[in-house]
């Protein structure tokens, strides 16, 4: 049996299409531009490519982006500085709608502050604290991209979530927390099972899984005896292994050959990530103009 490929870069280009044409209608309606700020600190090498694919992203579907880069010797003052400015800008510079910090940010700004500083209603990110507390209540203003991502995706390749038994490895902030809050909301319904670096028997508890979802950050972590048989696979690790290429946290080609699905890196979870950012950003603009917004 050989896995079927989970094209996220097709479905992210069907988003991406759908929503150019939201974007001309509410643009058309208001008069008002959605608007992205994306503030990078640093030169990190995967860093400045995913801000380069955020600020075309925002092109192809009539949406106004900023770049705002910053060496690395920013402090953390700066940076709120700069945070506050986008917030609440002058009256004479246009509205920004949606803003993003480009994590990881280096070792000597705290993450944290930073985070919190940006205007919940701006944070298309999703990571602060307010819009945190109401995705687990199940009443989110945005949804986590890469999270959003997974779920769009398995609905759009007719993967039901309903009942099934979910396995995420990776307990982080940005993937493995908010996309267990997510699984287990009204709607999707799974029964979530959440595996960390203090897991023991991991490989029997993704064994069990008829959906894996692997963020852990290690380059083809996930084995072939590790996954059920017809299991579906979501990889969303973007790591370079020992000789430099390009790789997920699972091992695809070995894998494939035990999963019903699978999703590669790249142009698995990684494109579909950037489409939710969007879909936030026009969210955002719609509640800034009191227009109605699409449901999360």
């Amino acid at each position: 049996m050989t896995a079927r490929i989970l094209d996220g870069k097709a479905c992210a280009a069907q988003i991406q299409a759908e929503l150019a044409g939201q974007v001309a209608e509410f643009v058309t309606r208001t008069k008002v531009v959605p608007a992205l700020d994306v503030v990078l600190v640093g030169e990190n090498p995967a860093s400045q490519v995913y801000v380069r694919n955020k600020a075309l992203a925002c092109e192809k579907v009539g949406m106004r982006g900023r770049l705002y880069t910053l060496p690395q010797s920013t402090t953390t003052a700066e940076l709120l500085e700069l945070i506050y400015r986008l917030n609440q800008p002058a009256a004479d510079q246009p509205a920004t709608h949606g803003i993003l910090v480009q994590l990881p940010l280096p070792a000597h700004i705290d993450t944290t502050r930073v985070l919190d500083a940006i205007d919940p209603r701006k944070d298309v990110d999703a990571f602060h604290a307010e819009n945190v507390g109401l995705l687990v209540q199940g009443r989110p203003r945005f949804l986590p991209c890469t999270p959003r991502g997974v779920l769009e995706l398995c609905q759009r390749s007719g993967i039901s979530l309903t009942g099934r038994r979910v396995v995420i490895l990776g307990r982080s902030d940005i993937v493995g927390k908010p996309l267990a809050n997510m699984l287990l909301q009204k709607g999707a319904d799974a029964t979530v099972t959440v595996c960390h670096s203090r897991t023991r028997e991991v490989a029997w508890h993704t064994r069990e899984a008829e959906i894996l979802v692997a963020a852990i950050g290690q380059p083809r972590y996930v084995t072939a005896e590790m996954v059920r048989p017809g299991a579906t696979v979501i990889d969303v690790g973007i790591n370079r292994d020992a000789m430099g290429k390009l790789c997920g946290d699972v091992d695809f080609d070995a894998v494939q050959q035990v999963a019903g699905a699978i999703t590669p890196v790249p142009g698995g979870v990684g494109p579909l990530t950037v489409a939710m950012l969007l879909l936030n950003t026009l969210t955002a603009a719609q509640l800034a103009t009191n227009c109605t917004p699409l449901t999360p």
